[in-house]
């Protein structure tokens, strides 16, 4: 992302895969709810530091350290957001003023926000946590679109590409010489990852 391109998204204004939040000196309860919102439907862009309008007032740069914190130790919380997401703020300035830009992808999860679910509808966030309905298409939706939501029940441990198995070994070690995973044979990296029943 450059700021050329956050300046296009702004101008485009809100809707189903962007929104704004003012923030100007704090971190407003809602982000997170948008953010669970668009985990849950189709991912998108959120800029704090800009009015619902397009207006940019931008974050009291005294702030910006503390929010940024706020951001990324809440994001990381399974009691804010859940499952958890791993994402950085990217701090822009565009005229003059400080920006913060969130890419938040679509996850392959269905994430709640403080115990509640929100899905994205236009350029809002939607509590449907009381709507099975509601709910039931979101896991459905979930499951449909990624494949590793969905079960192949023929496909055997042999099938799968063993050196693949050994790369992800490798990762792990690299990240983490006494992570379980680096001593465990394939089968029971497999059983693990839950991949295959133990």
């Amino acid at each position: 992302m450059i700021a050329q391109q956050l300046q296009e998204i702004i101008k485009a204004g809100e809707g189903l895969t962007v929104e704004f939040k003012e923030c100007r000196t704090r971190v407003n309860r809602d982000v997170y709810e948008s953010i669970c919102a668009f985990l849950n439907r189709n991912g998108g862009h959120i800029v704090l530091g800009v009015q619902d309008n397009g207006i940019i007032n931008g974050i009291d740069p005294e702030g910006l350290t503390e929010i940024k914190k706020d951001l990324v130790t809440t994001l990381n919380n399974p009691q804010k957001i859940n499952p958890p997401l791993y994402a950085l703020p990217e701090t822009f300035t565009i005229e003059g003023k400080t920006l913060l830009y969130f890419a938040i992808p679509e996850s392959s999860q269905v994430h709640r926000c403080i115990g509640k679910i929100f899905d994205r509808n236009e350029d809002g966030d939607i509590d449907i946590t009381n709507q099975p309905d509601s709910v039931a298409h979101l896991y459905i939706r979930k499951q449909s679109t990624f494949s590793e939501n969905r079960i192949y029940p023929y496909v055997r441990p042999d099938d799968l590409r063993g050196d693949i198995i050994q790369r992800i070994k490798k990762m792990v070690r690299a990240d983490n010489p006494s992570h379980p995973w680096s001593t465990l044979n394939d089968e029971g990296l497999l059983q693990s990852a839950r991949f295959i029943p133990a």
